[in-house]
C-alpha cells in the first residue's frame, strides 16, 4: 500500500484574502460580531446595520436583525428591503450570500457555504455562493448549502436541509427537502 503525501495540501484558500481583509480587520470584525451581532443584548437594529456596512454588507431599508445573529464575513453579504433575520440566525457566508427583498429567516436557520471535499486525503475546502430571491423563507432551524438558489417566493420549511435549489413558489420540507406542495399567494 503507498503511502500519500499529506504535505501537499490544496488549502491555499484560507491563506489567503480571499475570506479575511487582512488580520486586523478580520479580528477587529471578530470583536464587534461578538458584542454587537452574535450577542443579546438589546442593541437597535440601526446600530447593527451601520456596523455590518462599515465592514462591507451591503444592506437595504427596513432589515430586522434580531439578537443573537451570528455572520462570519460581512463582506460577502448582501441584503435587500425588508428583511427579516431571526434570532440565532448563523450566516457562515465563506462564499457570497445574497438575500433578496421581502425575505424571512426563522430562528436559528443556517446558511453554509462552505463545505469539504470528502473524497480528498486533503479535505479540500468547497466554496459555492447562497442566493434567496425575493419573497423566500426559510424555516426555522432549516440549513442552507453552498451552491442553492431558492427561487422566487419558495419556501423551505422549519428543521429541513436544502441542497439543492428550490423551484419558485413552492414549498419543501424534510433531510433532504422534497417538494411537497405549490405556494398558492392572496393578495389582499
Amino acid at each position: 500500500m503507498q503511502k500519500t503525501d499529506l504535505t501537499k495540501y490544496n488549502n491555499d484558500w484560507y491563506k489567503d484574502s480571499n475570506l479575511t481583509r487582512g488580520f486586523i480587520i478580520s479580528a477587529l470584525w471578530y470583536v464587534v460580531n461578538a458584542l454587537f451581532i452574535n450577542s443579546y443584548l438589546l442593541i437597535p437594529a440601526s446600530i447593527k446595520i451601520s456596523l455590518l456596512r462599515i465592514f462591507g454588507a451591503k444592506i437595504g431599508n427596513n432589515v430586522t436583525l434580531k439578537p443573537n445573529i451570528n455572520i462570519k464575513y460581512p463582506w460577502n453579504l448582501e441584503i435587500g428591503n425588508n428583511v427579516w433575520l431571526g434570532e440565532e440566525l448563523w450566516i457562515d457566508n465563506l462564499g457570497k450570500v445574497k438575500i433578496g427583498d421581502n425575505c424571512c429567516l426563522s430562528q436559528g436557520a443556517m446558511l453554509l457555504s462552505g463545505n469539504h471535499d470528502y473524497k480528498k486525503t486533503t479535505f479540500d475546502l468547497i466554496i459555492k455562493d447562497i442566493v434567496l430571491e425575493e419573497g423566500v423563507w426559510i424555516g426555522a432551524k432549516s440549513i442552507v448549502c453552498g451552491g442553492v438558489t431558492c427561487y422566487s417566493h419558495s419556501i423551505l420549511s422549519v428543521n429541513s436541509v436544502a441542497n439543492k435549489s428550490l423551484d419558485a413558489y413552492c414549498i419543501y420540507q424534510g433531510n433532504p427537502a422534497q417538494l411537497i406542495r405549490n405556494r398558492e399567494i392572496t393578495f389582499r
